[in-house]
């Protein structure tokens, strides 16, 4: 696991009914290639976060595969729409196998 790692999602609190609101996600984290060498020499392990999903209410909203190409603490903004009270659960996958996650709940207006 990636130490320092922290995910930061921002969904706004209300919404009505079948409203499209704007969802804004970043997660801090190095984003080590496996290229470069500590002082030892050895190689750094490569840990990129390699997938995000985001689910409402258990039905998924997306599912966006990143490449390593990817910049450091990825940022991601995008819609959804809410069709009723309920919580957001985002998930970072990591390619050391580690998974941070984190949830917001957004109520009806």
């Amino acid at each position: 696991m990636a130490s320092g790692v922290k995910p930061r999602v921002k969904v706004p609190k209300k919404a009505a009914a079948g409203e499209a609101v704007t969802i804004k996600t970043l997660i801090s984290h190095k984003m080590e290639s496996g290229q470069r060498k500590d002082k030892e020499g050895n190689a750094i392990p490569r840990s990129i976060i390699n997938r995000f999903t985001c689910e409402f209410n258990g039905t998924m909203v997306i599912d966006v595969t990143m490449e390593p190409a990817i910049s450091t603490n990825p940022y991601m903004e995008f819609e959804a729409t809410v069709p009723e009270a309920g919580d957001f659960k985002f998930t970072w996958y990591d390619d050391d196998g580690s998974v941070y996650d984190t949830s917001k709940s957004i109520k009806m207006a």
